[in-house]
């Protein structure tokens, strides 16, 4: 198949275009604010302060790629509401969330009205914006009801989730679902003007993630401290992919239905070629021996809450209909994270870009 995700395609998608990006504080919501101002798109971010002083947000003057930066909170809908309606977006991306599976436990009704409600209040602000406009919904990987058989996972696949953040995600997915039939359906797209889709992918690596409960960041955190890192589940296998891959993916998506709005208001999974498995602790390895130092230990604690062990995609549907691909396997992924860290010398934008333009060179 022709390869269409390519720098021209998406310059030509986004250039001068507004976008409306919420979550554009955190660690995906950085990168992909980096290649939209390099695309030439006016963005406007929304989403709550970052929540460390070194986060990659703040090391790349994430301010300054804004066209407007609200520092709020989703669950405000009435804050949403006003500032998207005077932003008048062409493209709404919606990656603001409570990412993590460990807080999910720890915060379950919090994680549940960000990543279910938080969905809806952003669907309401879109159904009040007059011209036409596409909406990307990021949800998860984990919102597949898992059963760990070791088969990927396809759009189809019966929702689902064991723990608080999985299942917050998945019903996220459903109030997408829900809304798309009802306010947004595709039938009578010539009425309300709005094409809605949801975008899961997950277990994302990349340079400057520096969250809680992440593997890399937590690799990072050790040798910063000279400490050796504890892996919890070493044995776990995910679908490690570089930041870079989902999210070109989403703009993929959004190009695409800025150019079909009904063909393509659906479900896509974004995810590696299910065969490029490696388990927690291959990755540890990997990537100390890309960064030059550190050291590990795994130390499984049996009364840990429950994480999947096991989770595959199916991205057939992705590379169908809109000719996406991970062009990255596991093991160059890691190199590329592993680089961006061990460079103590160049910027955070500046490393981040050259692996931008890398990418799609």
């Amino acid at each position: 198949m022709e390869k269409v995700v390519t720098e021209a395609y998406l310059r030509k998608a986004y250039s001068g275009k507004r976008v409306f990006l919420t979550g554009h504080t955190g660690f995906k919501g950085s990168w992909m604010l980096q290649i939209l101002h390099w695309l030439g798109a006016n963005v406007k971010g929304y989403s709550l302060a970052p929540e460390k002083p070194n986060d990659l947000y703040h090391q790349v003057q994430g301010d300054k790629l804004c066209y407007s930066s609200v520092i709020a909170d989703v669950c405000d809908k009435q804050k949403l509401q006003t500032e998207m309606a005077r932003f008048e977006p062409d493209f709404v991306f919606h990656l603001a969330a409570q990412p993590l599976v460990r807080r999910g436990y720890d915060m379950p009704s919090y994680t549940f009205m960000v990543n279910a409600q938080g969905t809806a209040h952003v669907l309401d602000a879109m159904r009040c914006l007059t011209a036409p406009a596409v909406g990307v919904m990021i949800t998860t990987d984990k919102v597949y009801d898992n059963p760990e058989r070791g088969i990927p996972f396809a759009e189809d696949d019966k929702l689902g989730g064991y723990d608080p953040y999985s299942a917050s995600k998945a019903s996220a997915e459903i109030v997408i679902d829900s809304y798309r039939r009802s306010f947004f359906n595709p039938a009578k797209y010539d009425t309300h003007k709005k094409s809605i889709a949801s975008a899961r992918a997950g277990n994302v690596i990349g340079g400057g993630d520096y969250s809680d409960d992440r593997i890399v960041a937590d690799i990072v955190r050790a040798i910063s401290f000279g400490d050796t890192v504890t892996l919890r589940n070493p044995a776990s296998v995910r679908p490690w992919q570089h930041v870079l891959e989902p999210v070109v993916a989403y703009l993929a998506l959004g190009a695409h239905m800025a150019a079909d709005p009904v063909r393509y208001s659906t479900a896509y999974n974004f995810g590696p070629d299910p065969d490029d498995m490696l388990t927690v602790e291959e990755l540890t390895k990997e990537f100390i021996a890309h960064y030059g130092q550190g050291a590990y230990e795994a130390t499984p604690d049996a009364n840990a809450p429950h994480e999947a062990k096991l989770l595959l995609l199916n991205s057939e549907k992705a590379l169908n209909d809109l000719g996406w691909r991970s062009l990255m396997d596991a093991r160059t992924a890691i190199r590329w994270t592993a680089e961006w860290y061990a460079d103590k010398q160049t910027s955070a934008y500046e490393k981040c870009m050259q692996q931008i333009k890398a990418y799609f060179s």
